[in-house]
């Protein structure tokens, strides 16, 4: 039996308990994958994360992503709570403000903007229009008002979420989805989830969205604050055009419905998006393996 350094972060909130955990094994080098899947369904959270030593010499370390159920290539939350409590352990060190994360969807560039904001720039998307059927059909699932300008979209970061615009916030919110039905979707599609997004009507210039991401299909019914979701709804966003001016920056939050307050910042520019958050270790102890 090894002991092993344990965290779980709770990301995009400065507020323990208030956003999304993710568990963090610290040095995985001797565990397996069954080992690694094994332990990401007993702590049954959204994810853990693994850490391992890069093996590409542009890295400065590496990760695995494990939902209870699967691996993923890549994960928004996950990556900015394993950074997070890399360097709070004082393993890694920030070069020039930055880090770069070794994952299976490539190389994630991430920068630390202070002691505990941390944004990664978003692995290059690519995007598939549904077409007006697969979206009606998909509003109907999630029980969501949404607006009829603009058709779903499978939005593809790694992790693969059909992307739909609500209304407004407040119909975000009030969606209540027929889970059995999203997981045949996904499954169908062979999508990580659906994310929906509303603006908030106000009329101030800031620019506020409401989020809800669901992913029944990898054993997670909601996630509670999403990164890989809401970068891939700044995605969807910036192709449509929504928002006119370049270099646009949207506040989003996302977890009321589950008792939580995550908030993120979203950095749309032409040729990249920063999603960010601040994070902070609720659990610092060990794991016997």
């Amino acid at each position: 039996m090894s002991v092993v350094a344990f965290k779980q972060v709770d990301v995009f909130t400065s507020q323990a308990f208030k956003g999304n955990p993710v568990a963090v094994i610290m040095d995985a080098s001797t565990l397996t994958s069954e080992q690694m899947q094994a332990i990401a369904n007993w702590t049954n959270l959204s994810e853990t994360t693994f850490v391992l030593p890069a093996t590409d010499s542009q890295a400065d370390y590496q990760v695995r992503i494990f939902t209870p159920q699967s691996e993923l290539p890549f994960a928004g939350h996950p990556t900015i709570g394993t950074a997070y409590a890399l360097l709070e352990a004082g393993l890694i060190k920030a070069k020039e403000g930055q880090l770069v994360q070794q994952c299976a969807a490539g190389l994630v560039t991430l920068t630390v903007n202070d002691s505990n904001h941390i944004s990664f720039e978003l692995p290059k998307p690519k995007i598939t229009l549904l077409d007006a059927l697969q979206t009606e059909k998909l509003a109907e699932i999630l029980k969501c008002k949404i607006n009829t300008q603009w058709n779903a979209a499978l939005v593809d970061v790694g992790a693969r979420w059909v992307v739909l615009q609500a209304v407004n916030a407040k119909a975000v919110l009030a969606s209540q989805p027929d889970l059995n039905a999203l997981k045949q979707f996904s499954l169908e599609m062979k999508v990580t989830g659906s994310t929906i997004y509303g603006f908030y009507e106000e009329s101030n210039e800031q620019k506020r969205i409401e989020v809800r991401s669901f992913a029944p299909a990898y054993g997670v019914n909601e996630d509670p604050v999403c990164g890989s979701g809401n970068g891939s709804v700044a995605s969807f966003i910036r192709y449509h055009g929504i928002l006119p001016a370049q270099n646009d920056v949207v506040l989003s939050s996302q977890g009321q419905a589950l008792g939580r307050e995550g908030q993120l910042q979203l950095e749309l520019h032409q040729d990249k998006i920063l999603v960010g958050g601040a994070a902070v270790t609720c659990i610092d102890g060990t794991i016997k393996l």
